[in-house]
């Protein structure tokens, strides 16, 4: 199972990572912007969960979603939206663009395999 993480702050993506790598997930992409993001997502083509922050520069994690969504061939790709943007405005902002689940930074490990287990179904 292949997984992204979109964040602009390379000890985020560590974080992230790591905690990915104890769950059992140890082929993780990384990219620091959504337009990366959304590079590395065409050159892999077979990516199954999409991790993105919010506030990144170049593209950020809102648009990166929207894009992500207008294309058919990523329907199914489940995408977790990791910000400290934790308002309910941004929370509804952010899955009336197809985020499927929702997790405020900070965050424990926990949180991360919860709603991985709940988008992975």
């Amino acid at each position: 199972m292949k997984l992204l993480v979109v964040d602009d702050s390379s000890t985020m993506r560590r974080i992230i990572k790591n905690t990915l790598a104890r769950l059992g997930f140890n082929d993780v992409l990384e990219a620091e912007h959504g337009l990366e993001g959304w590079q590395v997502m065409e050159k892999a083509g077979d990516i199954n969960v999409l991790i993105t922050d919010w506030n990144m520069p170049e593209m950020n994690g809102l648009e990166l979603v929207k894009k992500v969504r207008a294309e058919r061939k990523y329907d199914n790709v489940p995408i977790i939206m990791v910000t400290t943007e934790g308002g309910k405005t941004e929370v509804i902002t952010a899955l009336k663009a197809g985020v499927n689940n929702y997790i405020v930074k900070p965050f424990t490990p926990q949180v991360l395999k919860e709603k991985l287990e709940d988008v992975l179904g």
